[in-house]
């Protein structure tokens, strides 16, 4: 697989990482973890994830494509609504890659030498023929430290907990 690669832990001042084997299709585990509209519904970490225009609005058409804004809404630690203080975040998608099923963003709400962070996802074909799902987020800039020593342990629970929902949501549809 060429093109762009994950951004590396090394050039970052920490890094978030979760997985989960899906007994499922990888592109059905793929449609779940596009169908943002559906988040609410089964996601306990990003409870609204909308593609908006250049006011912020959500635009009709919630595919993701490259340099399109997200606004993501975030429980950390995860839970459902009213359980947690939400937080909003902008970011910026950097690659939509259908074909090897690999999306990513990259945080946008404050300026990037403050707090760079791009968050990767992927959906690959696991050895026993399952799904595998992999995601890194690698945080940088002087901020980052913050957000570790603030939200590091409860950051990692929602990172886990999105990858246990992903599973459980395609499994049973």
């Amino acid at each position: 697989m060429s093109g762009p690669t994950p951004p590396r832990a090394e050039d970052g001042v920490f890094t978030m990482t979760a997985s989960a084997t899906i007994d499922a299709p990888v592109e059905k585990v793929w449609n779940v973890l596009l169908d943002f509209p559906s988040y609410p519904e089964w996601n306990p970490f990003v409870r609204s994830q909308v593609v908006v225009d250049a006011a912020n609005k959500p635009l009709d058409d919630q595919t993701p494509k490259l340099g399109s804004t997200l606004i993501l809404t975030v429980n950390i630690p995860p839970g459902k609504d009213g359980e947690s203080h939400p937080q909003k975040s902008h970011e910026i998608v950097t690659l939509v890659d259908h074909e090897n099923h690999r999306v990513a963003w990259r945080y946008a709400s404050l300026p990037n030498w403050l707090l760079n962070a791009e968050r990767w996802q992927s959906i690959s074909l696991s050895d026993d023929g399952k799904a595998k799902y992999d995601t890194v987020e690698v945080f940088g800039g002087p901020v980052a430290y913050l957000v570790k020593w603030i939200t590091g342990k409860d950051l990692k629970k929602s990172f886990d907990a999105f990858a246990d929902a992903l599973k459980k949501r395609s499994e049973e549809r």
